[in-house]
């Protein structure tokens, strides 16, 4: 077993995932990142990444995947032989934005798959496996974060497959917390808010507008390094009083203004 830190990071290649993985780079950990796009796909990445942990992988898989999952795991436990902190941040987006009315099974199966089901069997997974090294190894704190999305709590009629999925990780993130406490495994959430990344692309021109007109107390966008620093923060140790609790980073979105 190597005496350096491991991470996995699911969807880190771009984006927010991206953020948490350079962050935790640069913070000594060696990054194993997940997604569906192919090994030269994510060159460019992987190399920035290196620059920080050389030792780090990048290994094709798809969270909804079962099997995929499985080989997820064991490629991480053949190459270092330990895994301390998971980052489930792999998720997608609707592929169509559907009244509530005109929303699709297709559609709601699929995010579910994605956005929840995948996280939810590989925090099991993984909790397993850090059980497994805590009997070994008492002296080394372990970490699962959630990476969801204000849209657990704030309601989009457009997207009510995606908010479904963000709010069943929110009480996954409880359900994990209560139940690893025992075994010294720290359970976070992390809900970010509007966050600059290929996902919300599409919209930017509505964002920018809503941003200028005073949608957010920090009128900016938020970035893939804010939720980067924010799990930095969390896999330290430093909040080790705190398992199970939510950090929003949505630059004042949510709080409640007369």
């Amino acid at each position: 077993m190597q005496d350096t830190k491991v991470a996995l990071v699911t969807g880190g290649a771009r984006g927010i995932g991206f953020g948490i993985a350079i962050e935790l780079a640069r913070a000594g950990f060696t990054l194993v990142i997940s997604g569906r796009r192919t090994a030269e796909q994510v060159v460019p990445a992987l190399d920035e990444i290196r620059a920080h942990a050389p030792q780090s992988i990048y290994i094709p898989a798809d969270v909804a995947s079962a099997d995929d999952r499985t080989h997820l795991l064991r490629s991480i436990e053949a190459s270092f032989g330990r895994l301390d902190v998971l980052v489930n941040n792999a998720g997608i987006a609707p592929r169509v934005r559907a009244d509530l009315l005109d929303a699709t099974e297709e559609s709601f199966d699929e995010l579910i798959l994605t956005n929840l089901k995948g996280p939810y069997f590989l925090t099991q997974s993984v909790a397993v496996w850090m059980i497994r090294q805590q009997a070994a190894d008492q002296n080394t704190r372990r970490t699962i974060v959630n990476i969801s999305s204000i849209s657990a709590t704030v309601a989009s009629t457009n997207r009510g497959d995606y908010c479904i999925s963000k709010a069943g990780i929110a009480m996954a993130t409880q359900l994990w917390a209560a139940r690893l406490a025992e075994n010294h495994i720290g359970v976070y959430e992390v809900r970010p808010g509007i966050i600059a990344s290929d996902m919300t692309a599409g919209v930017r021109a509505k964002y920018d507008a809503l941003i200028e007109q005073g949608l957010l107390l920090d009128k900016r966008w938020g970035m893939p390094e804010d939720i980067g620093k924010a799990v930095g923060v969390l896999v330290s140790g430093e909040l080790a009083y705190a398992t199970g609790q939510v950090l929003i980073l949505d630059g004042g979105l949510t709080l409640q203004r007369l």
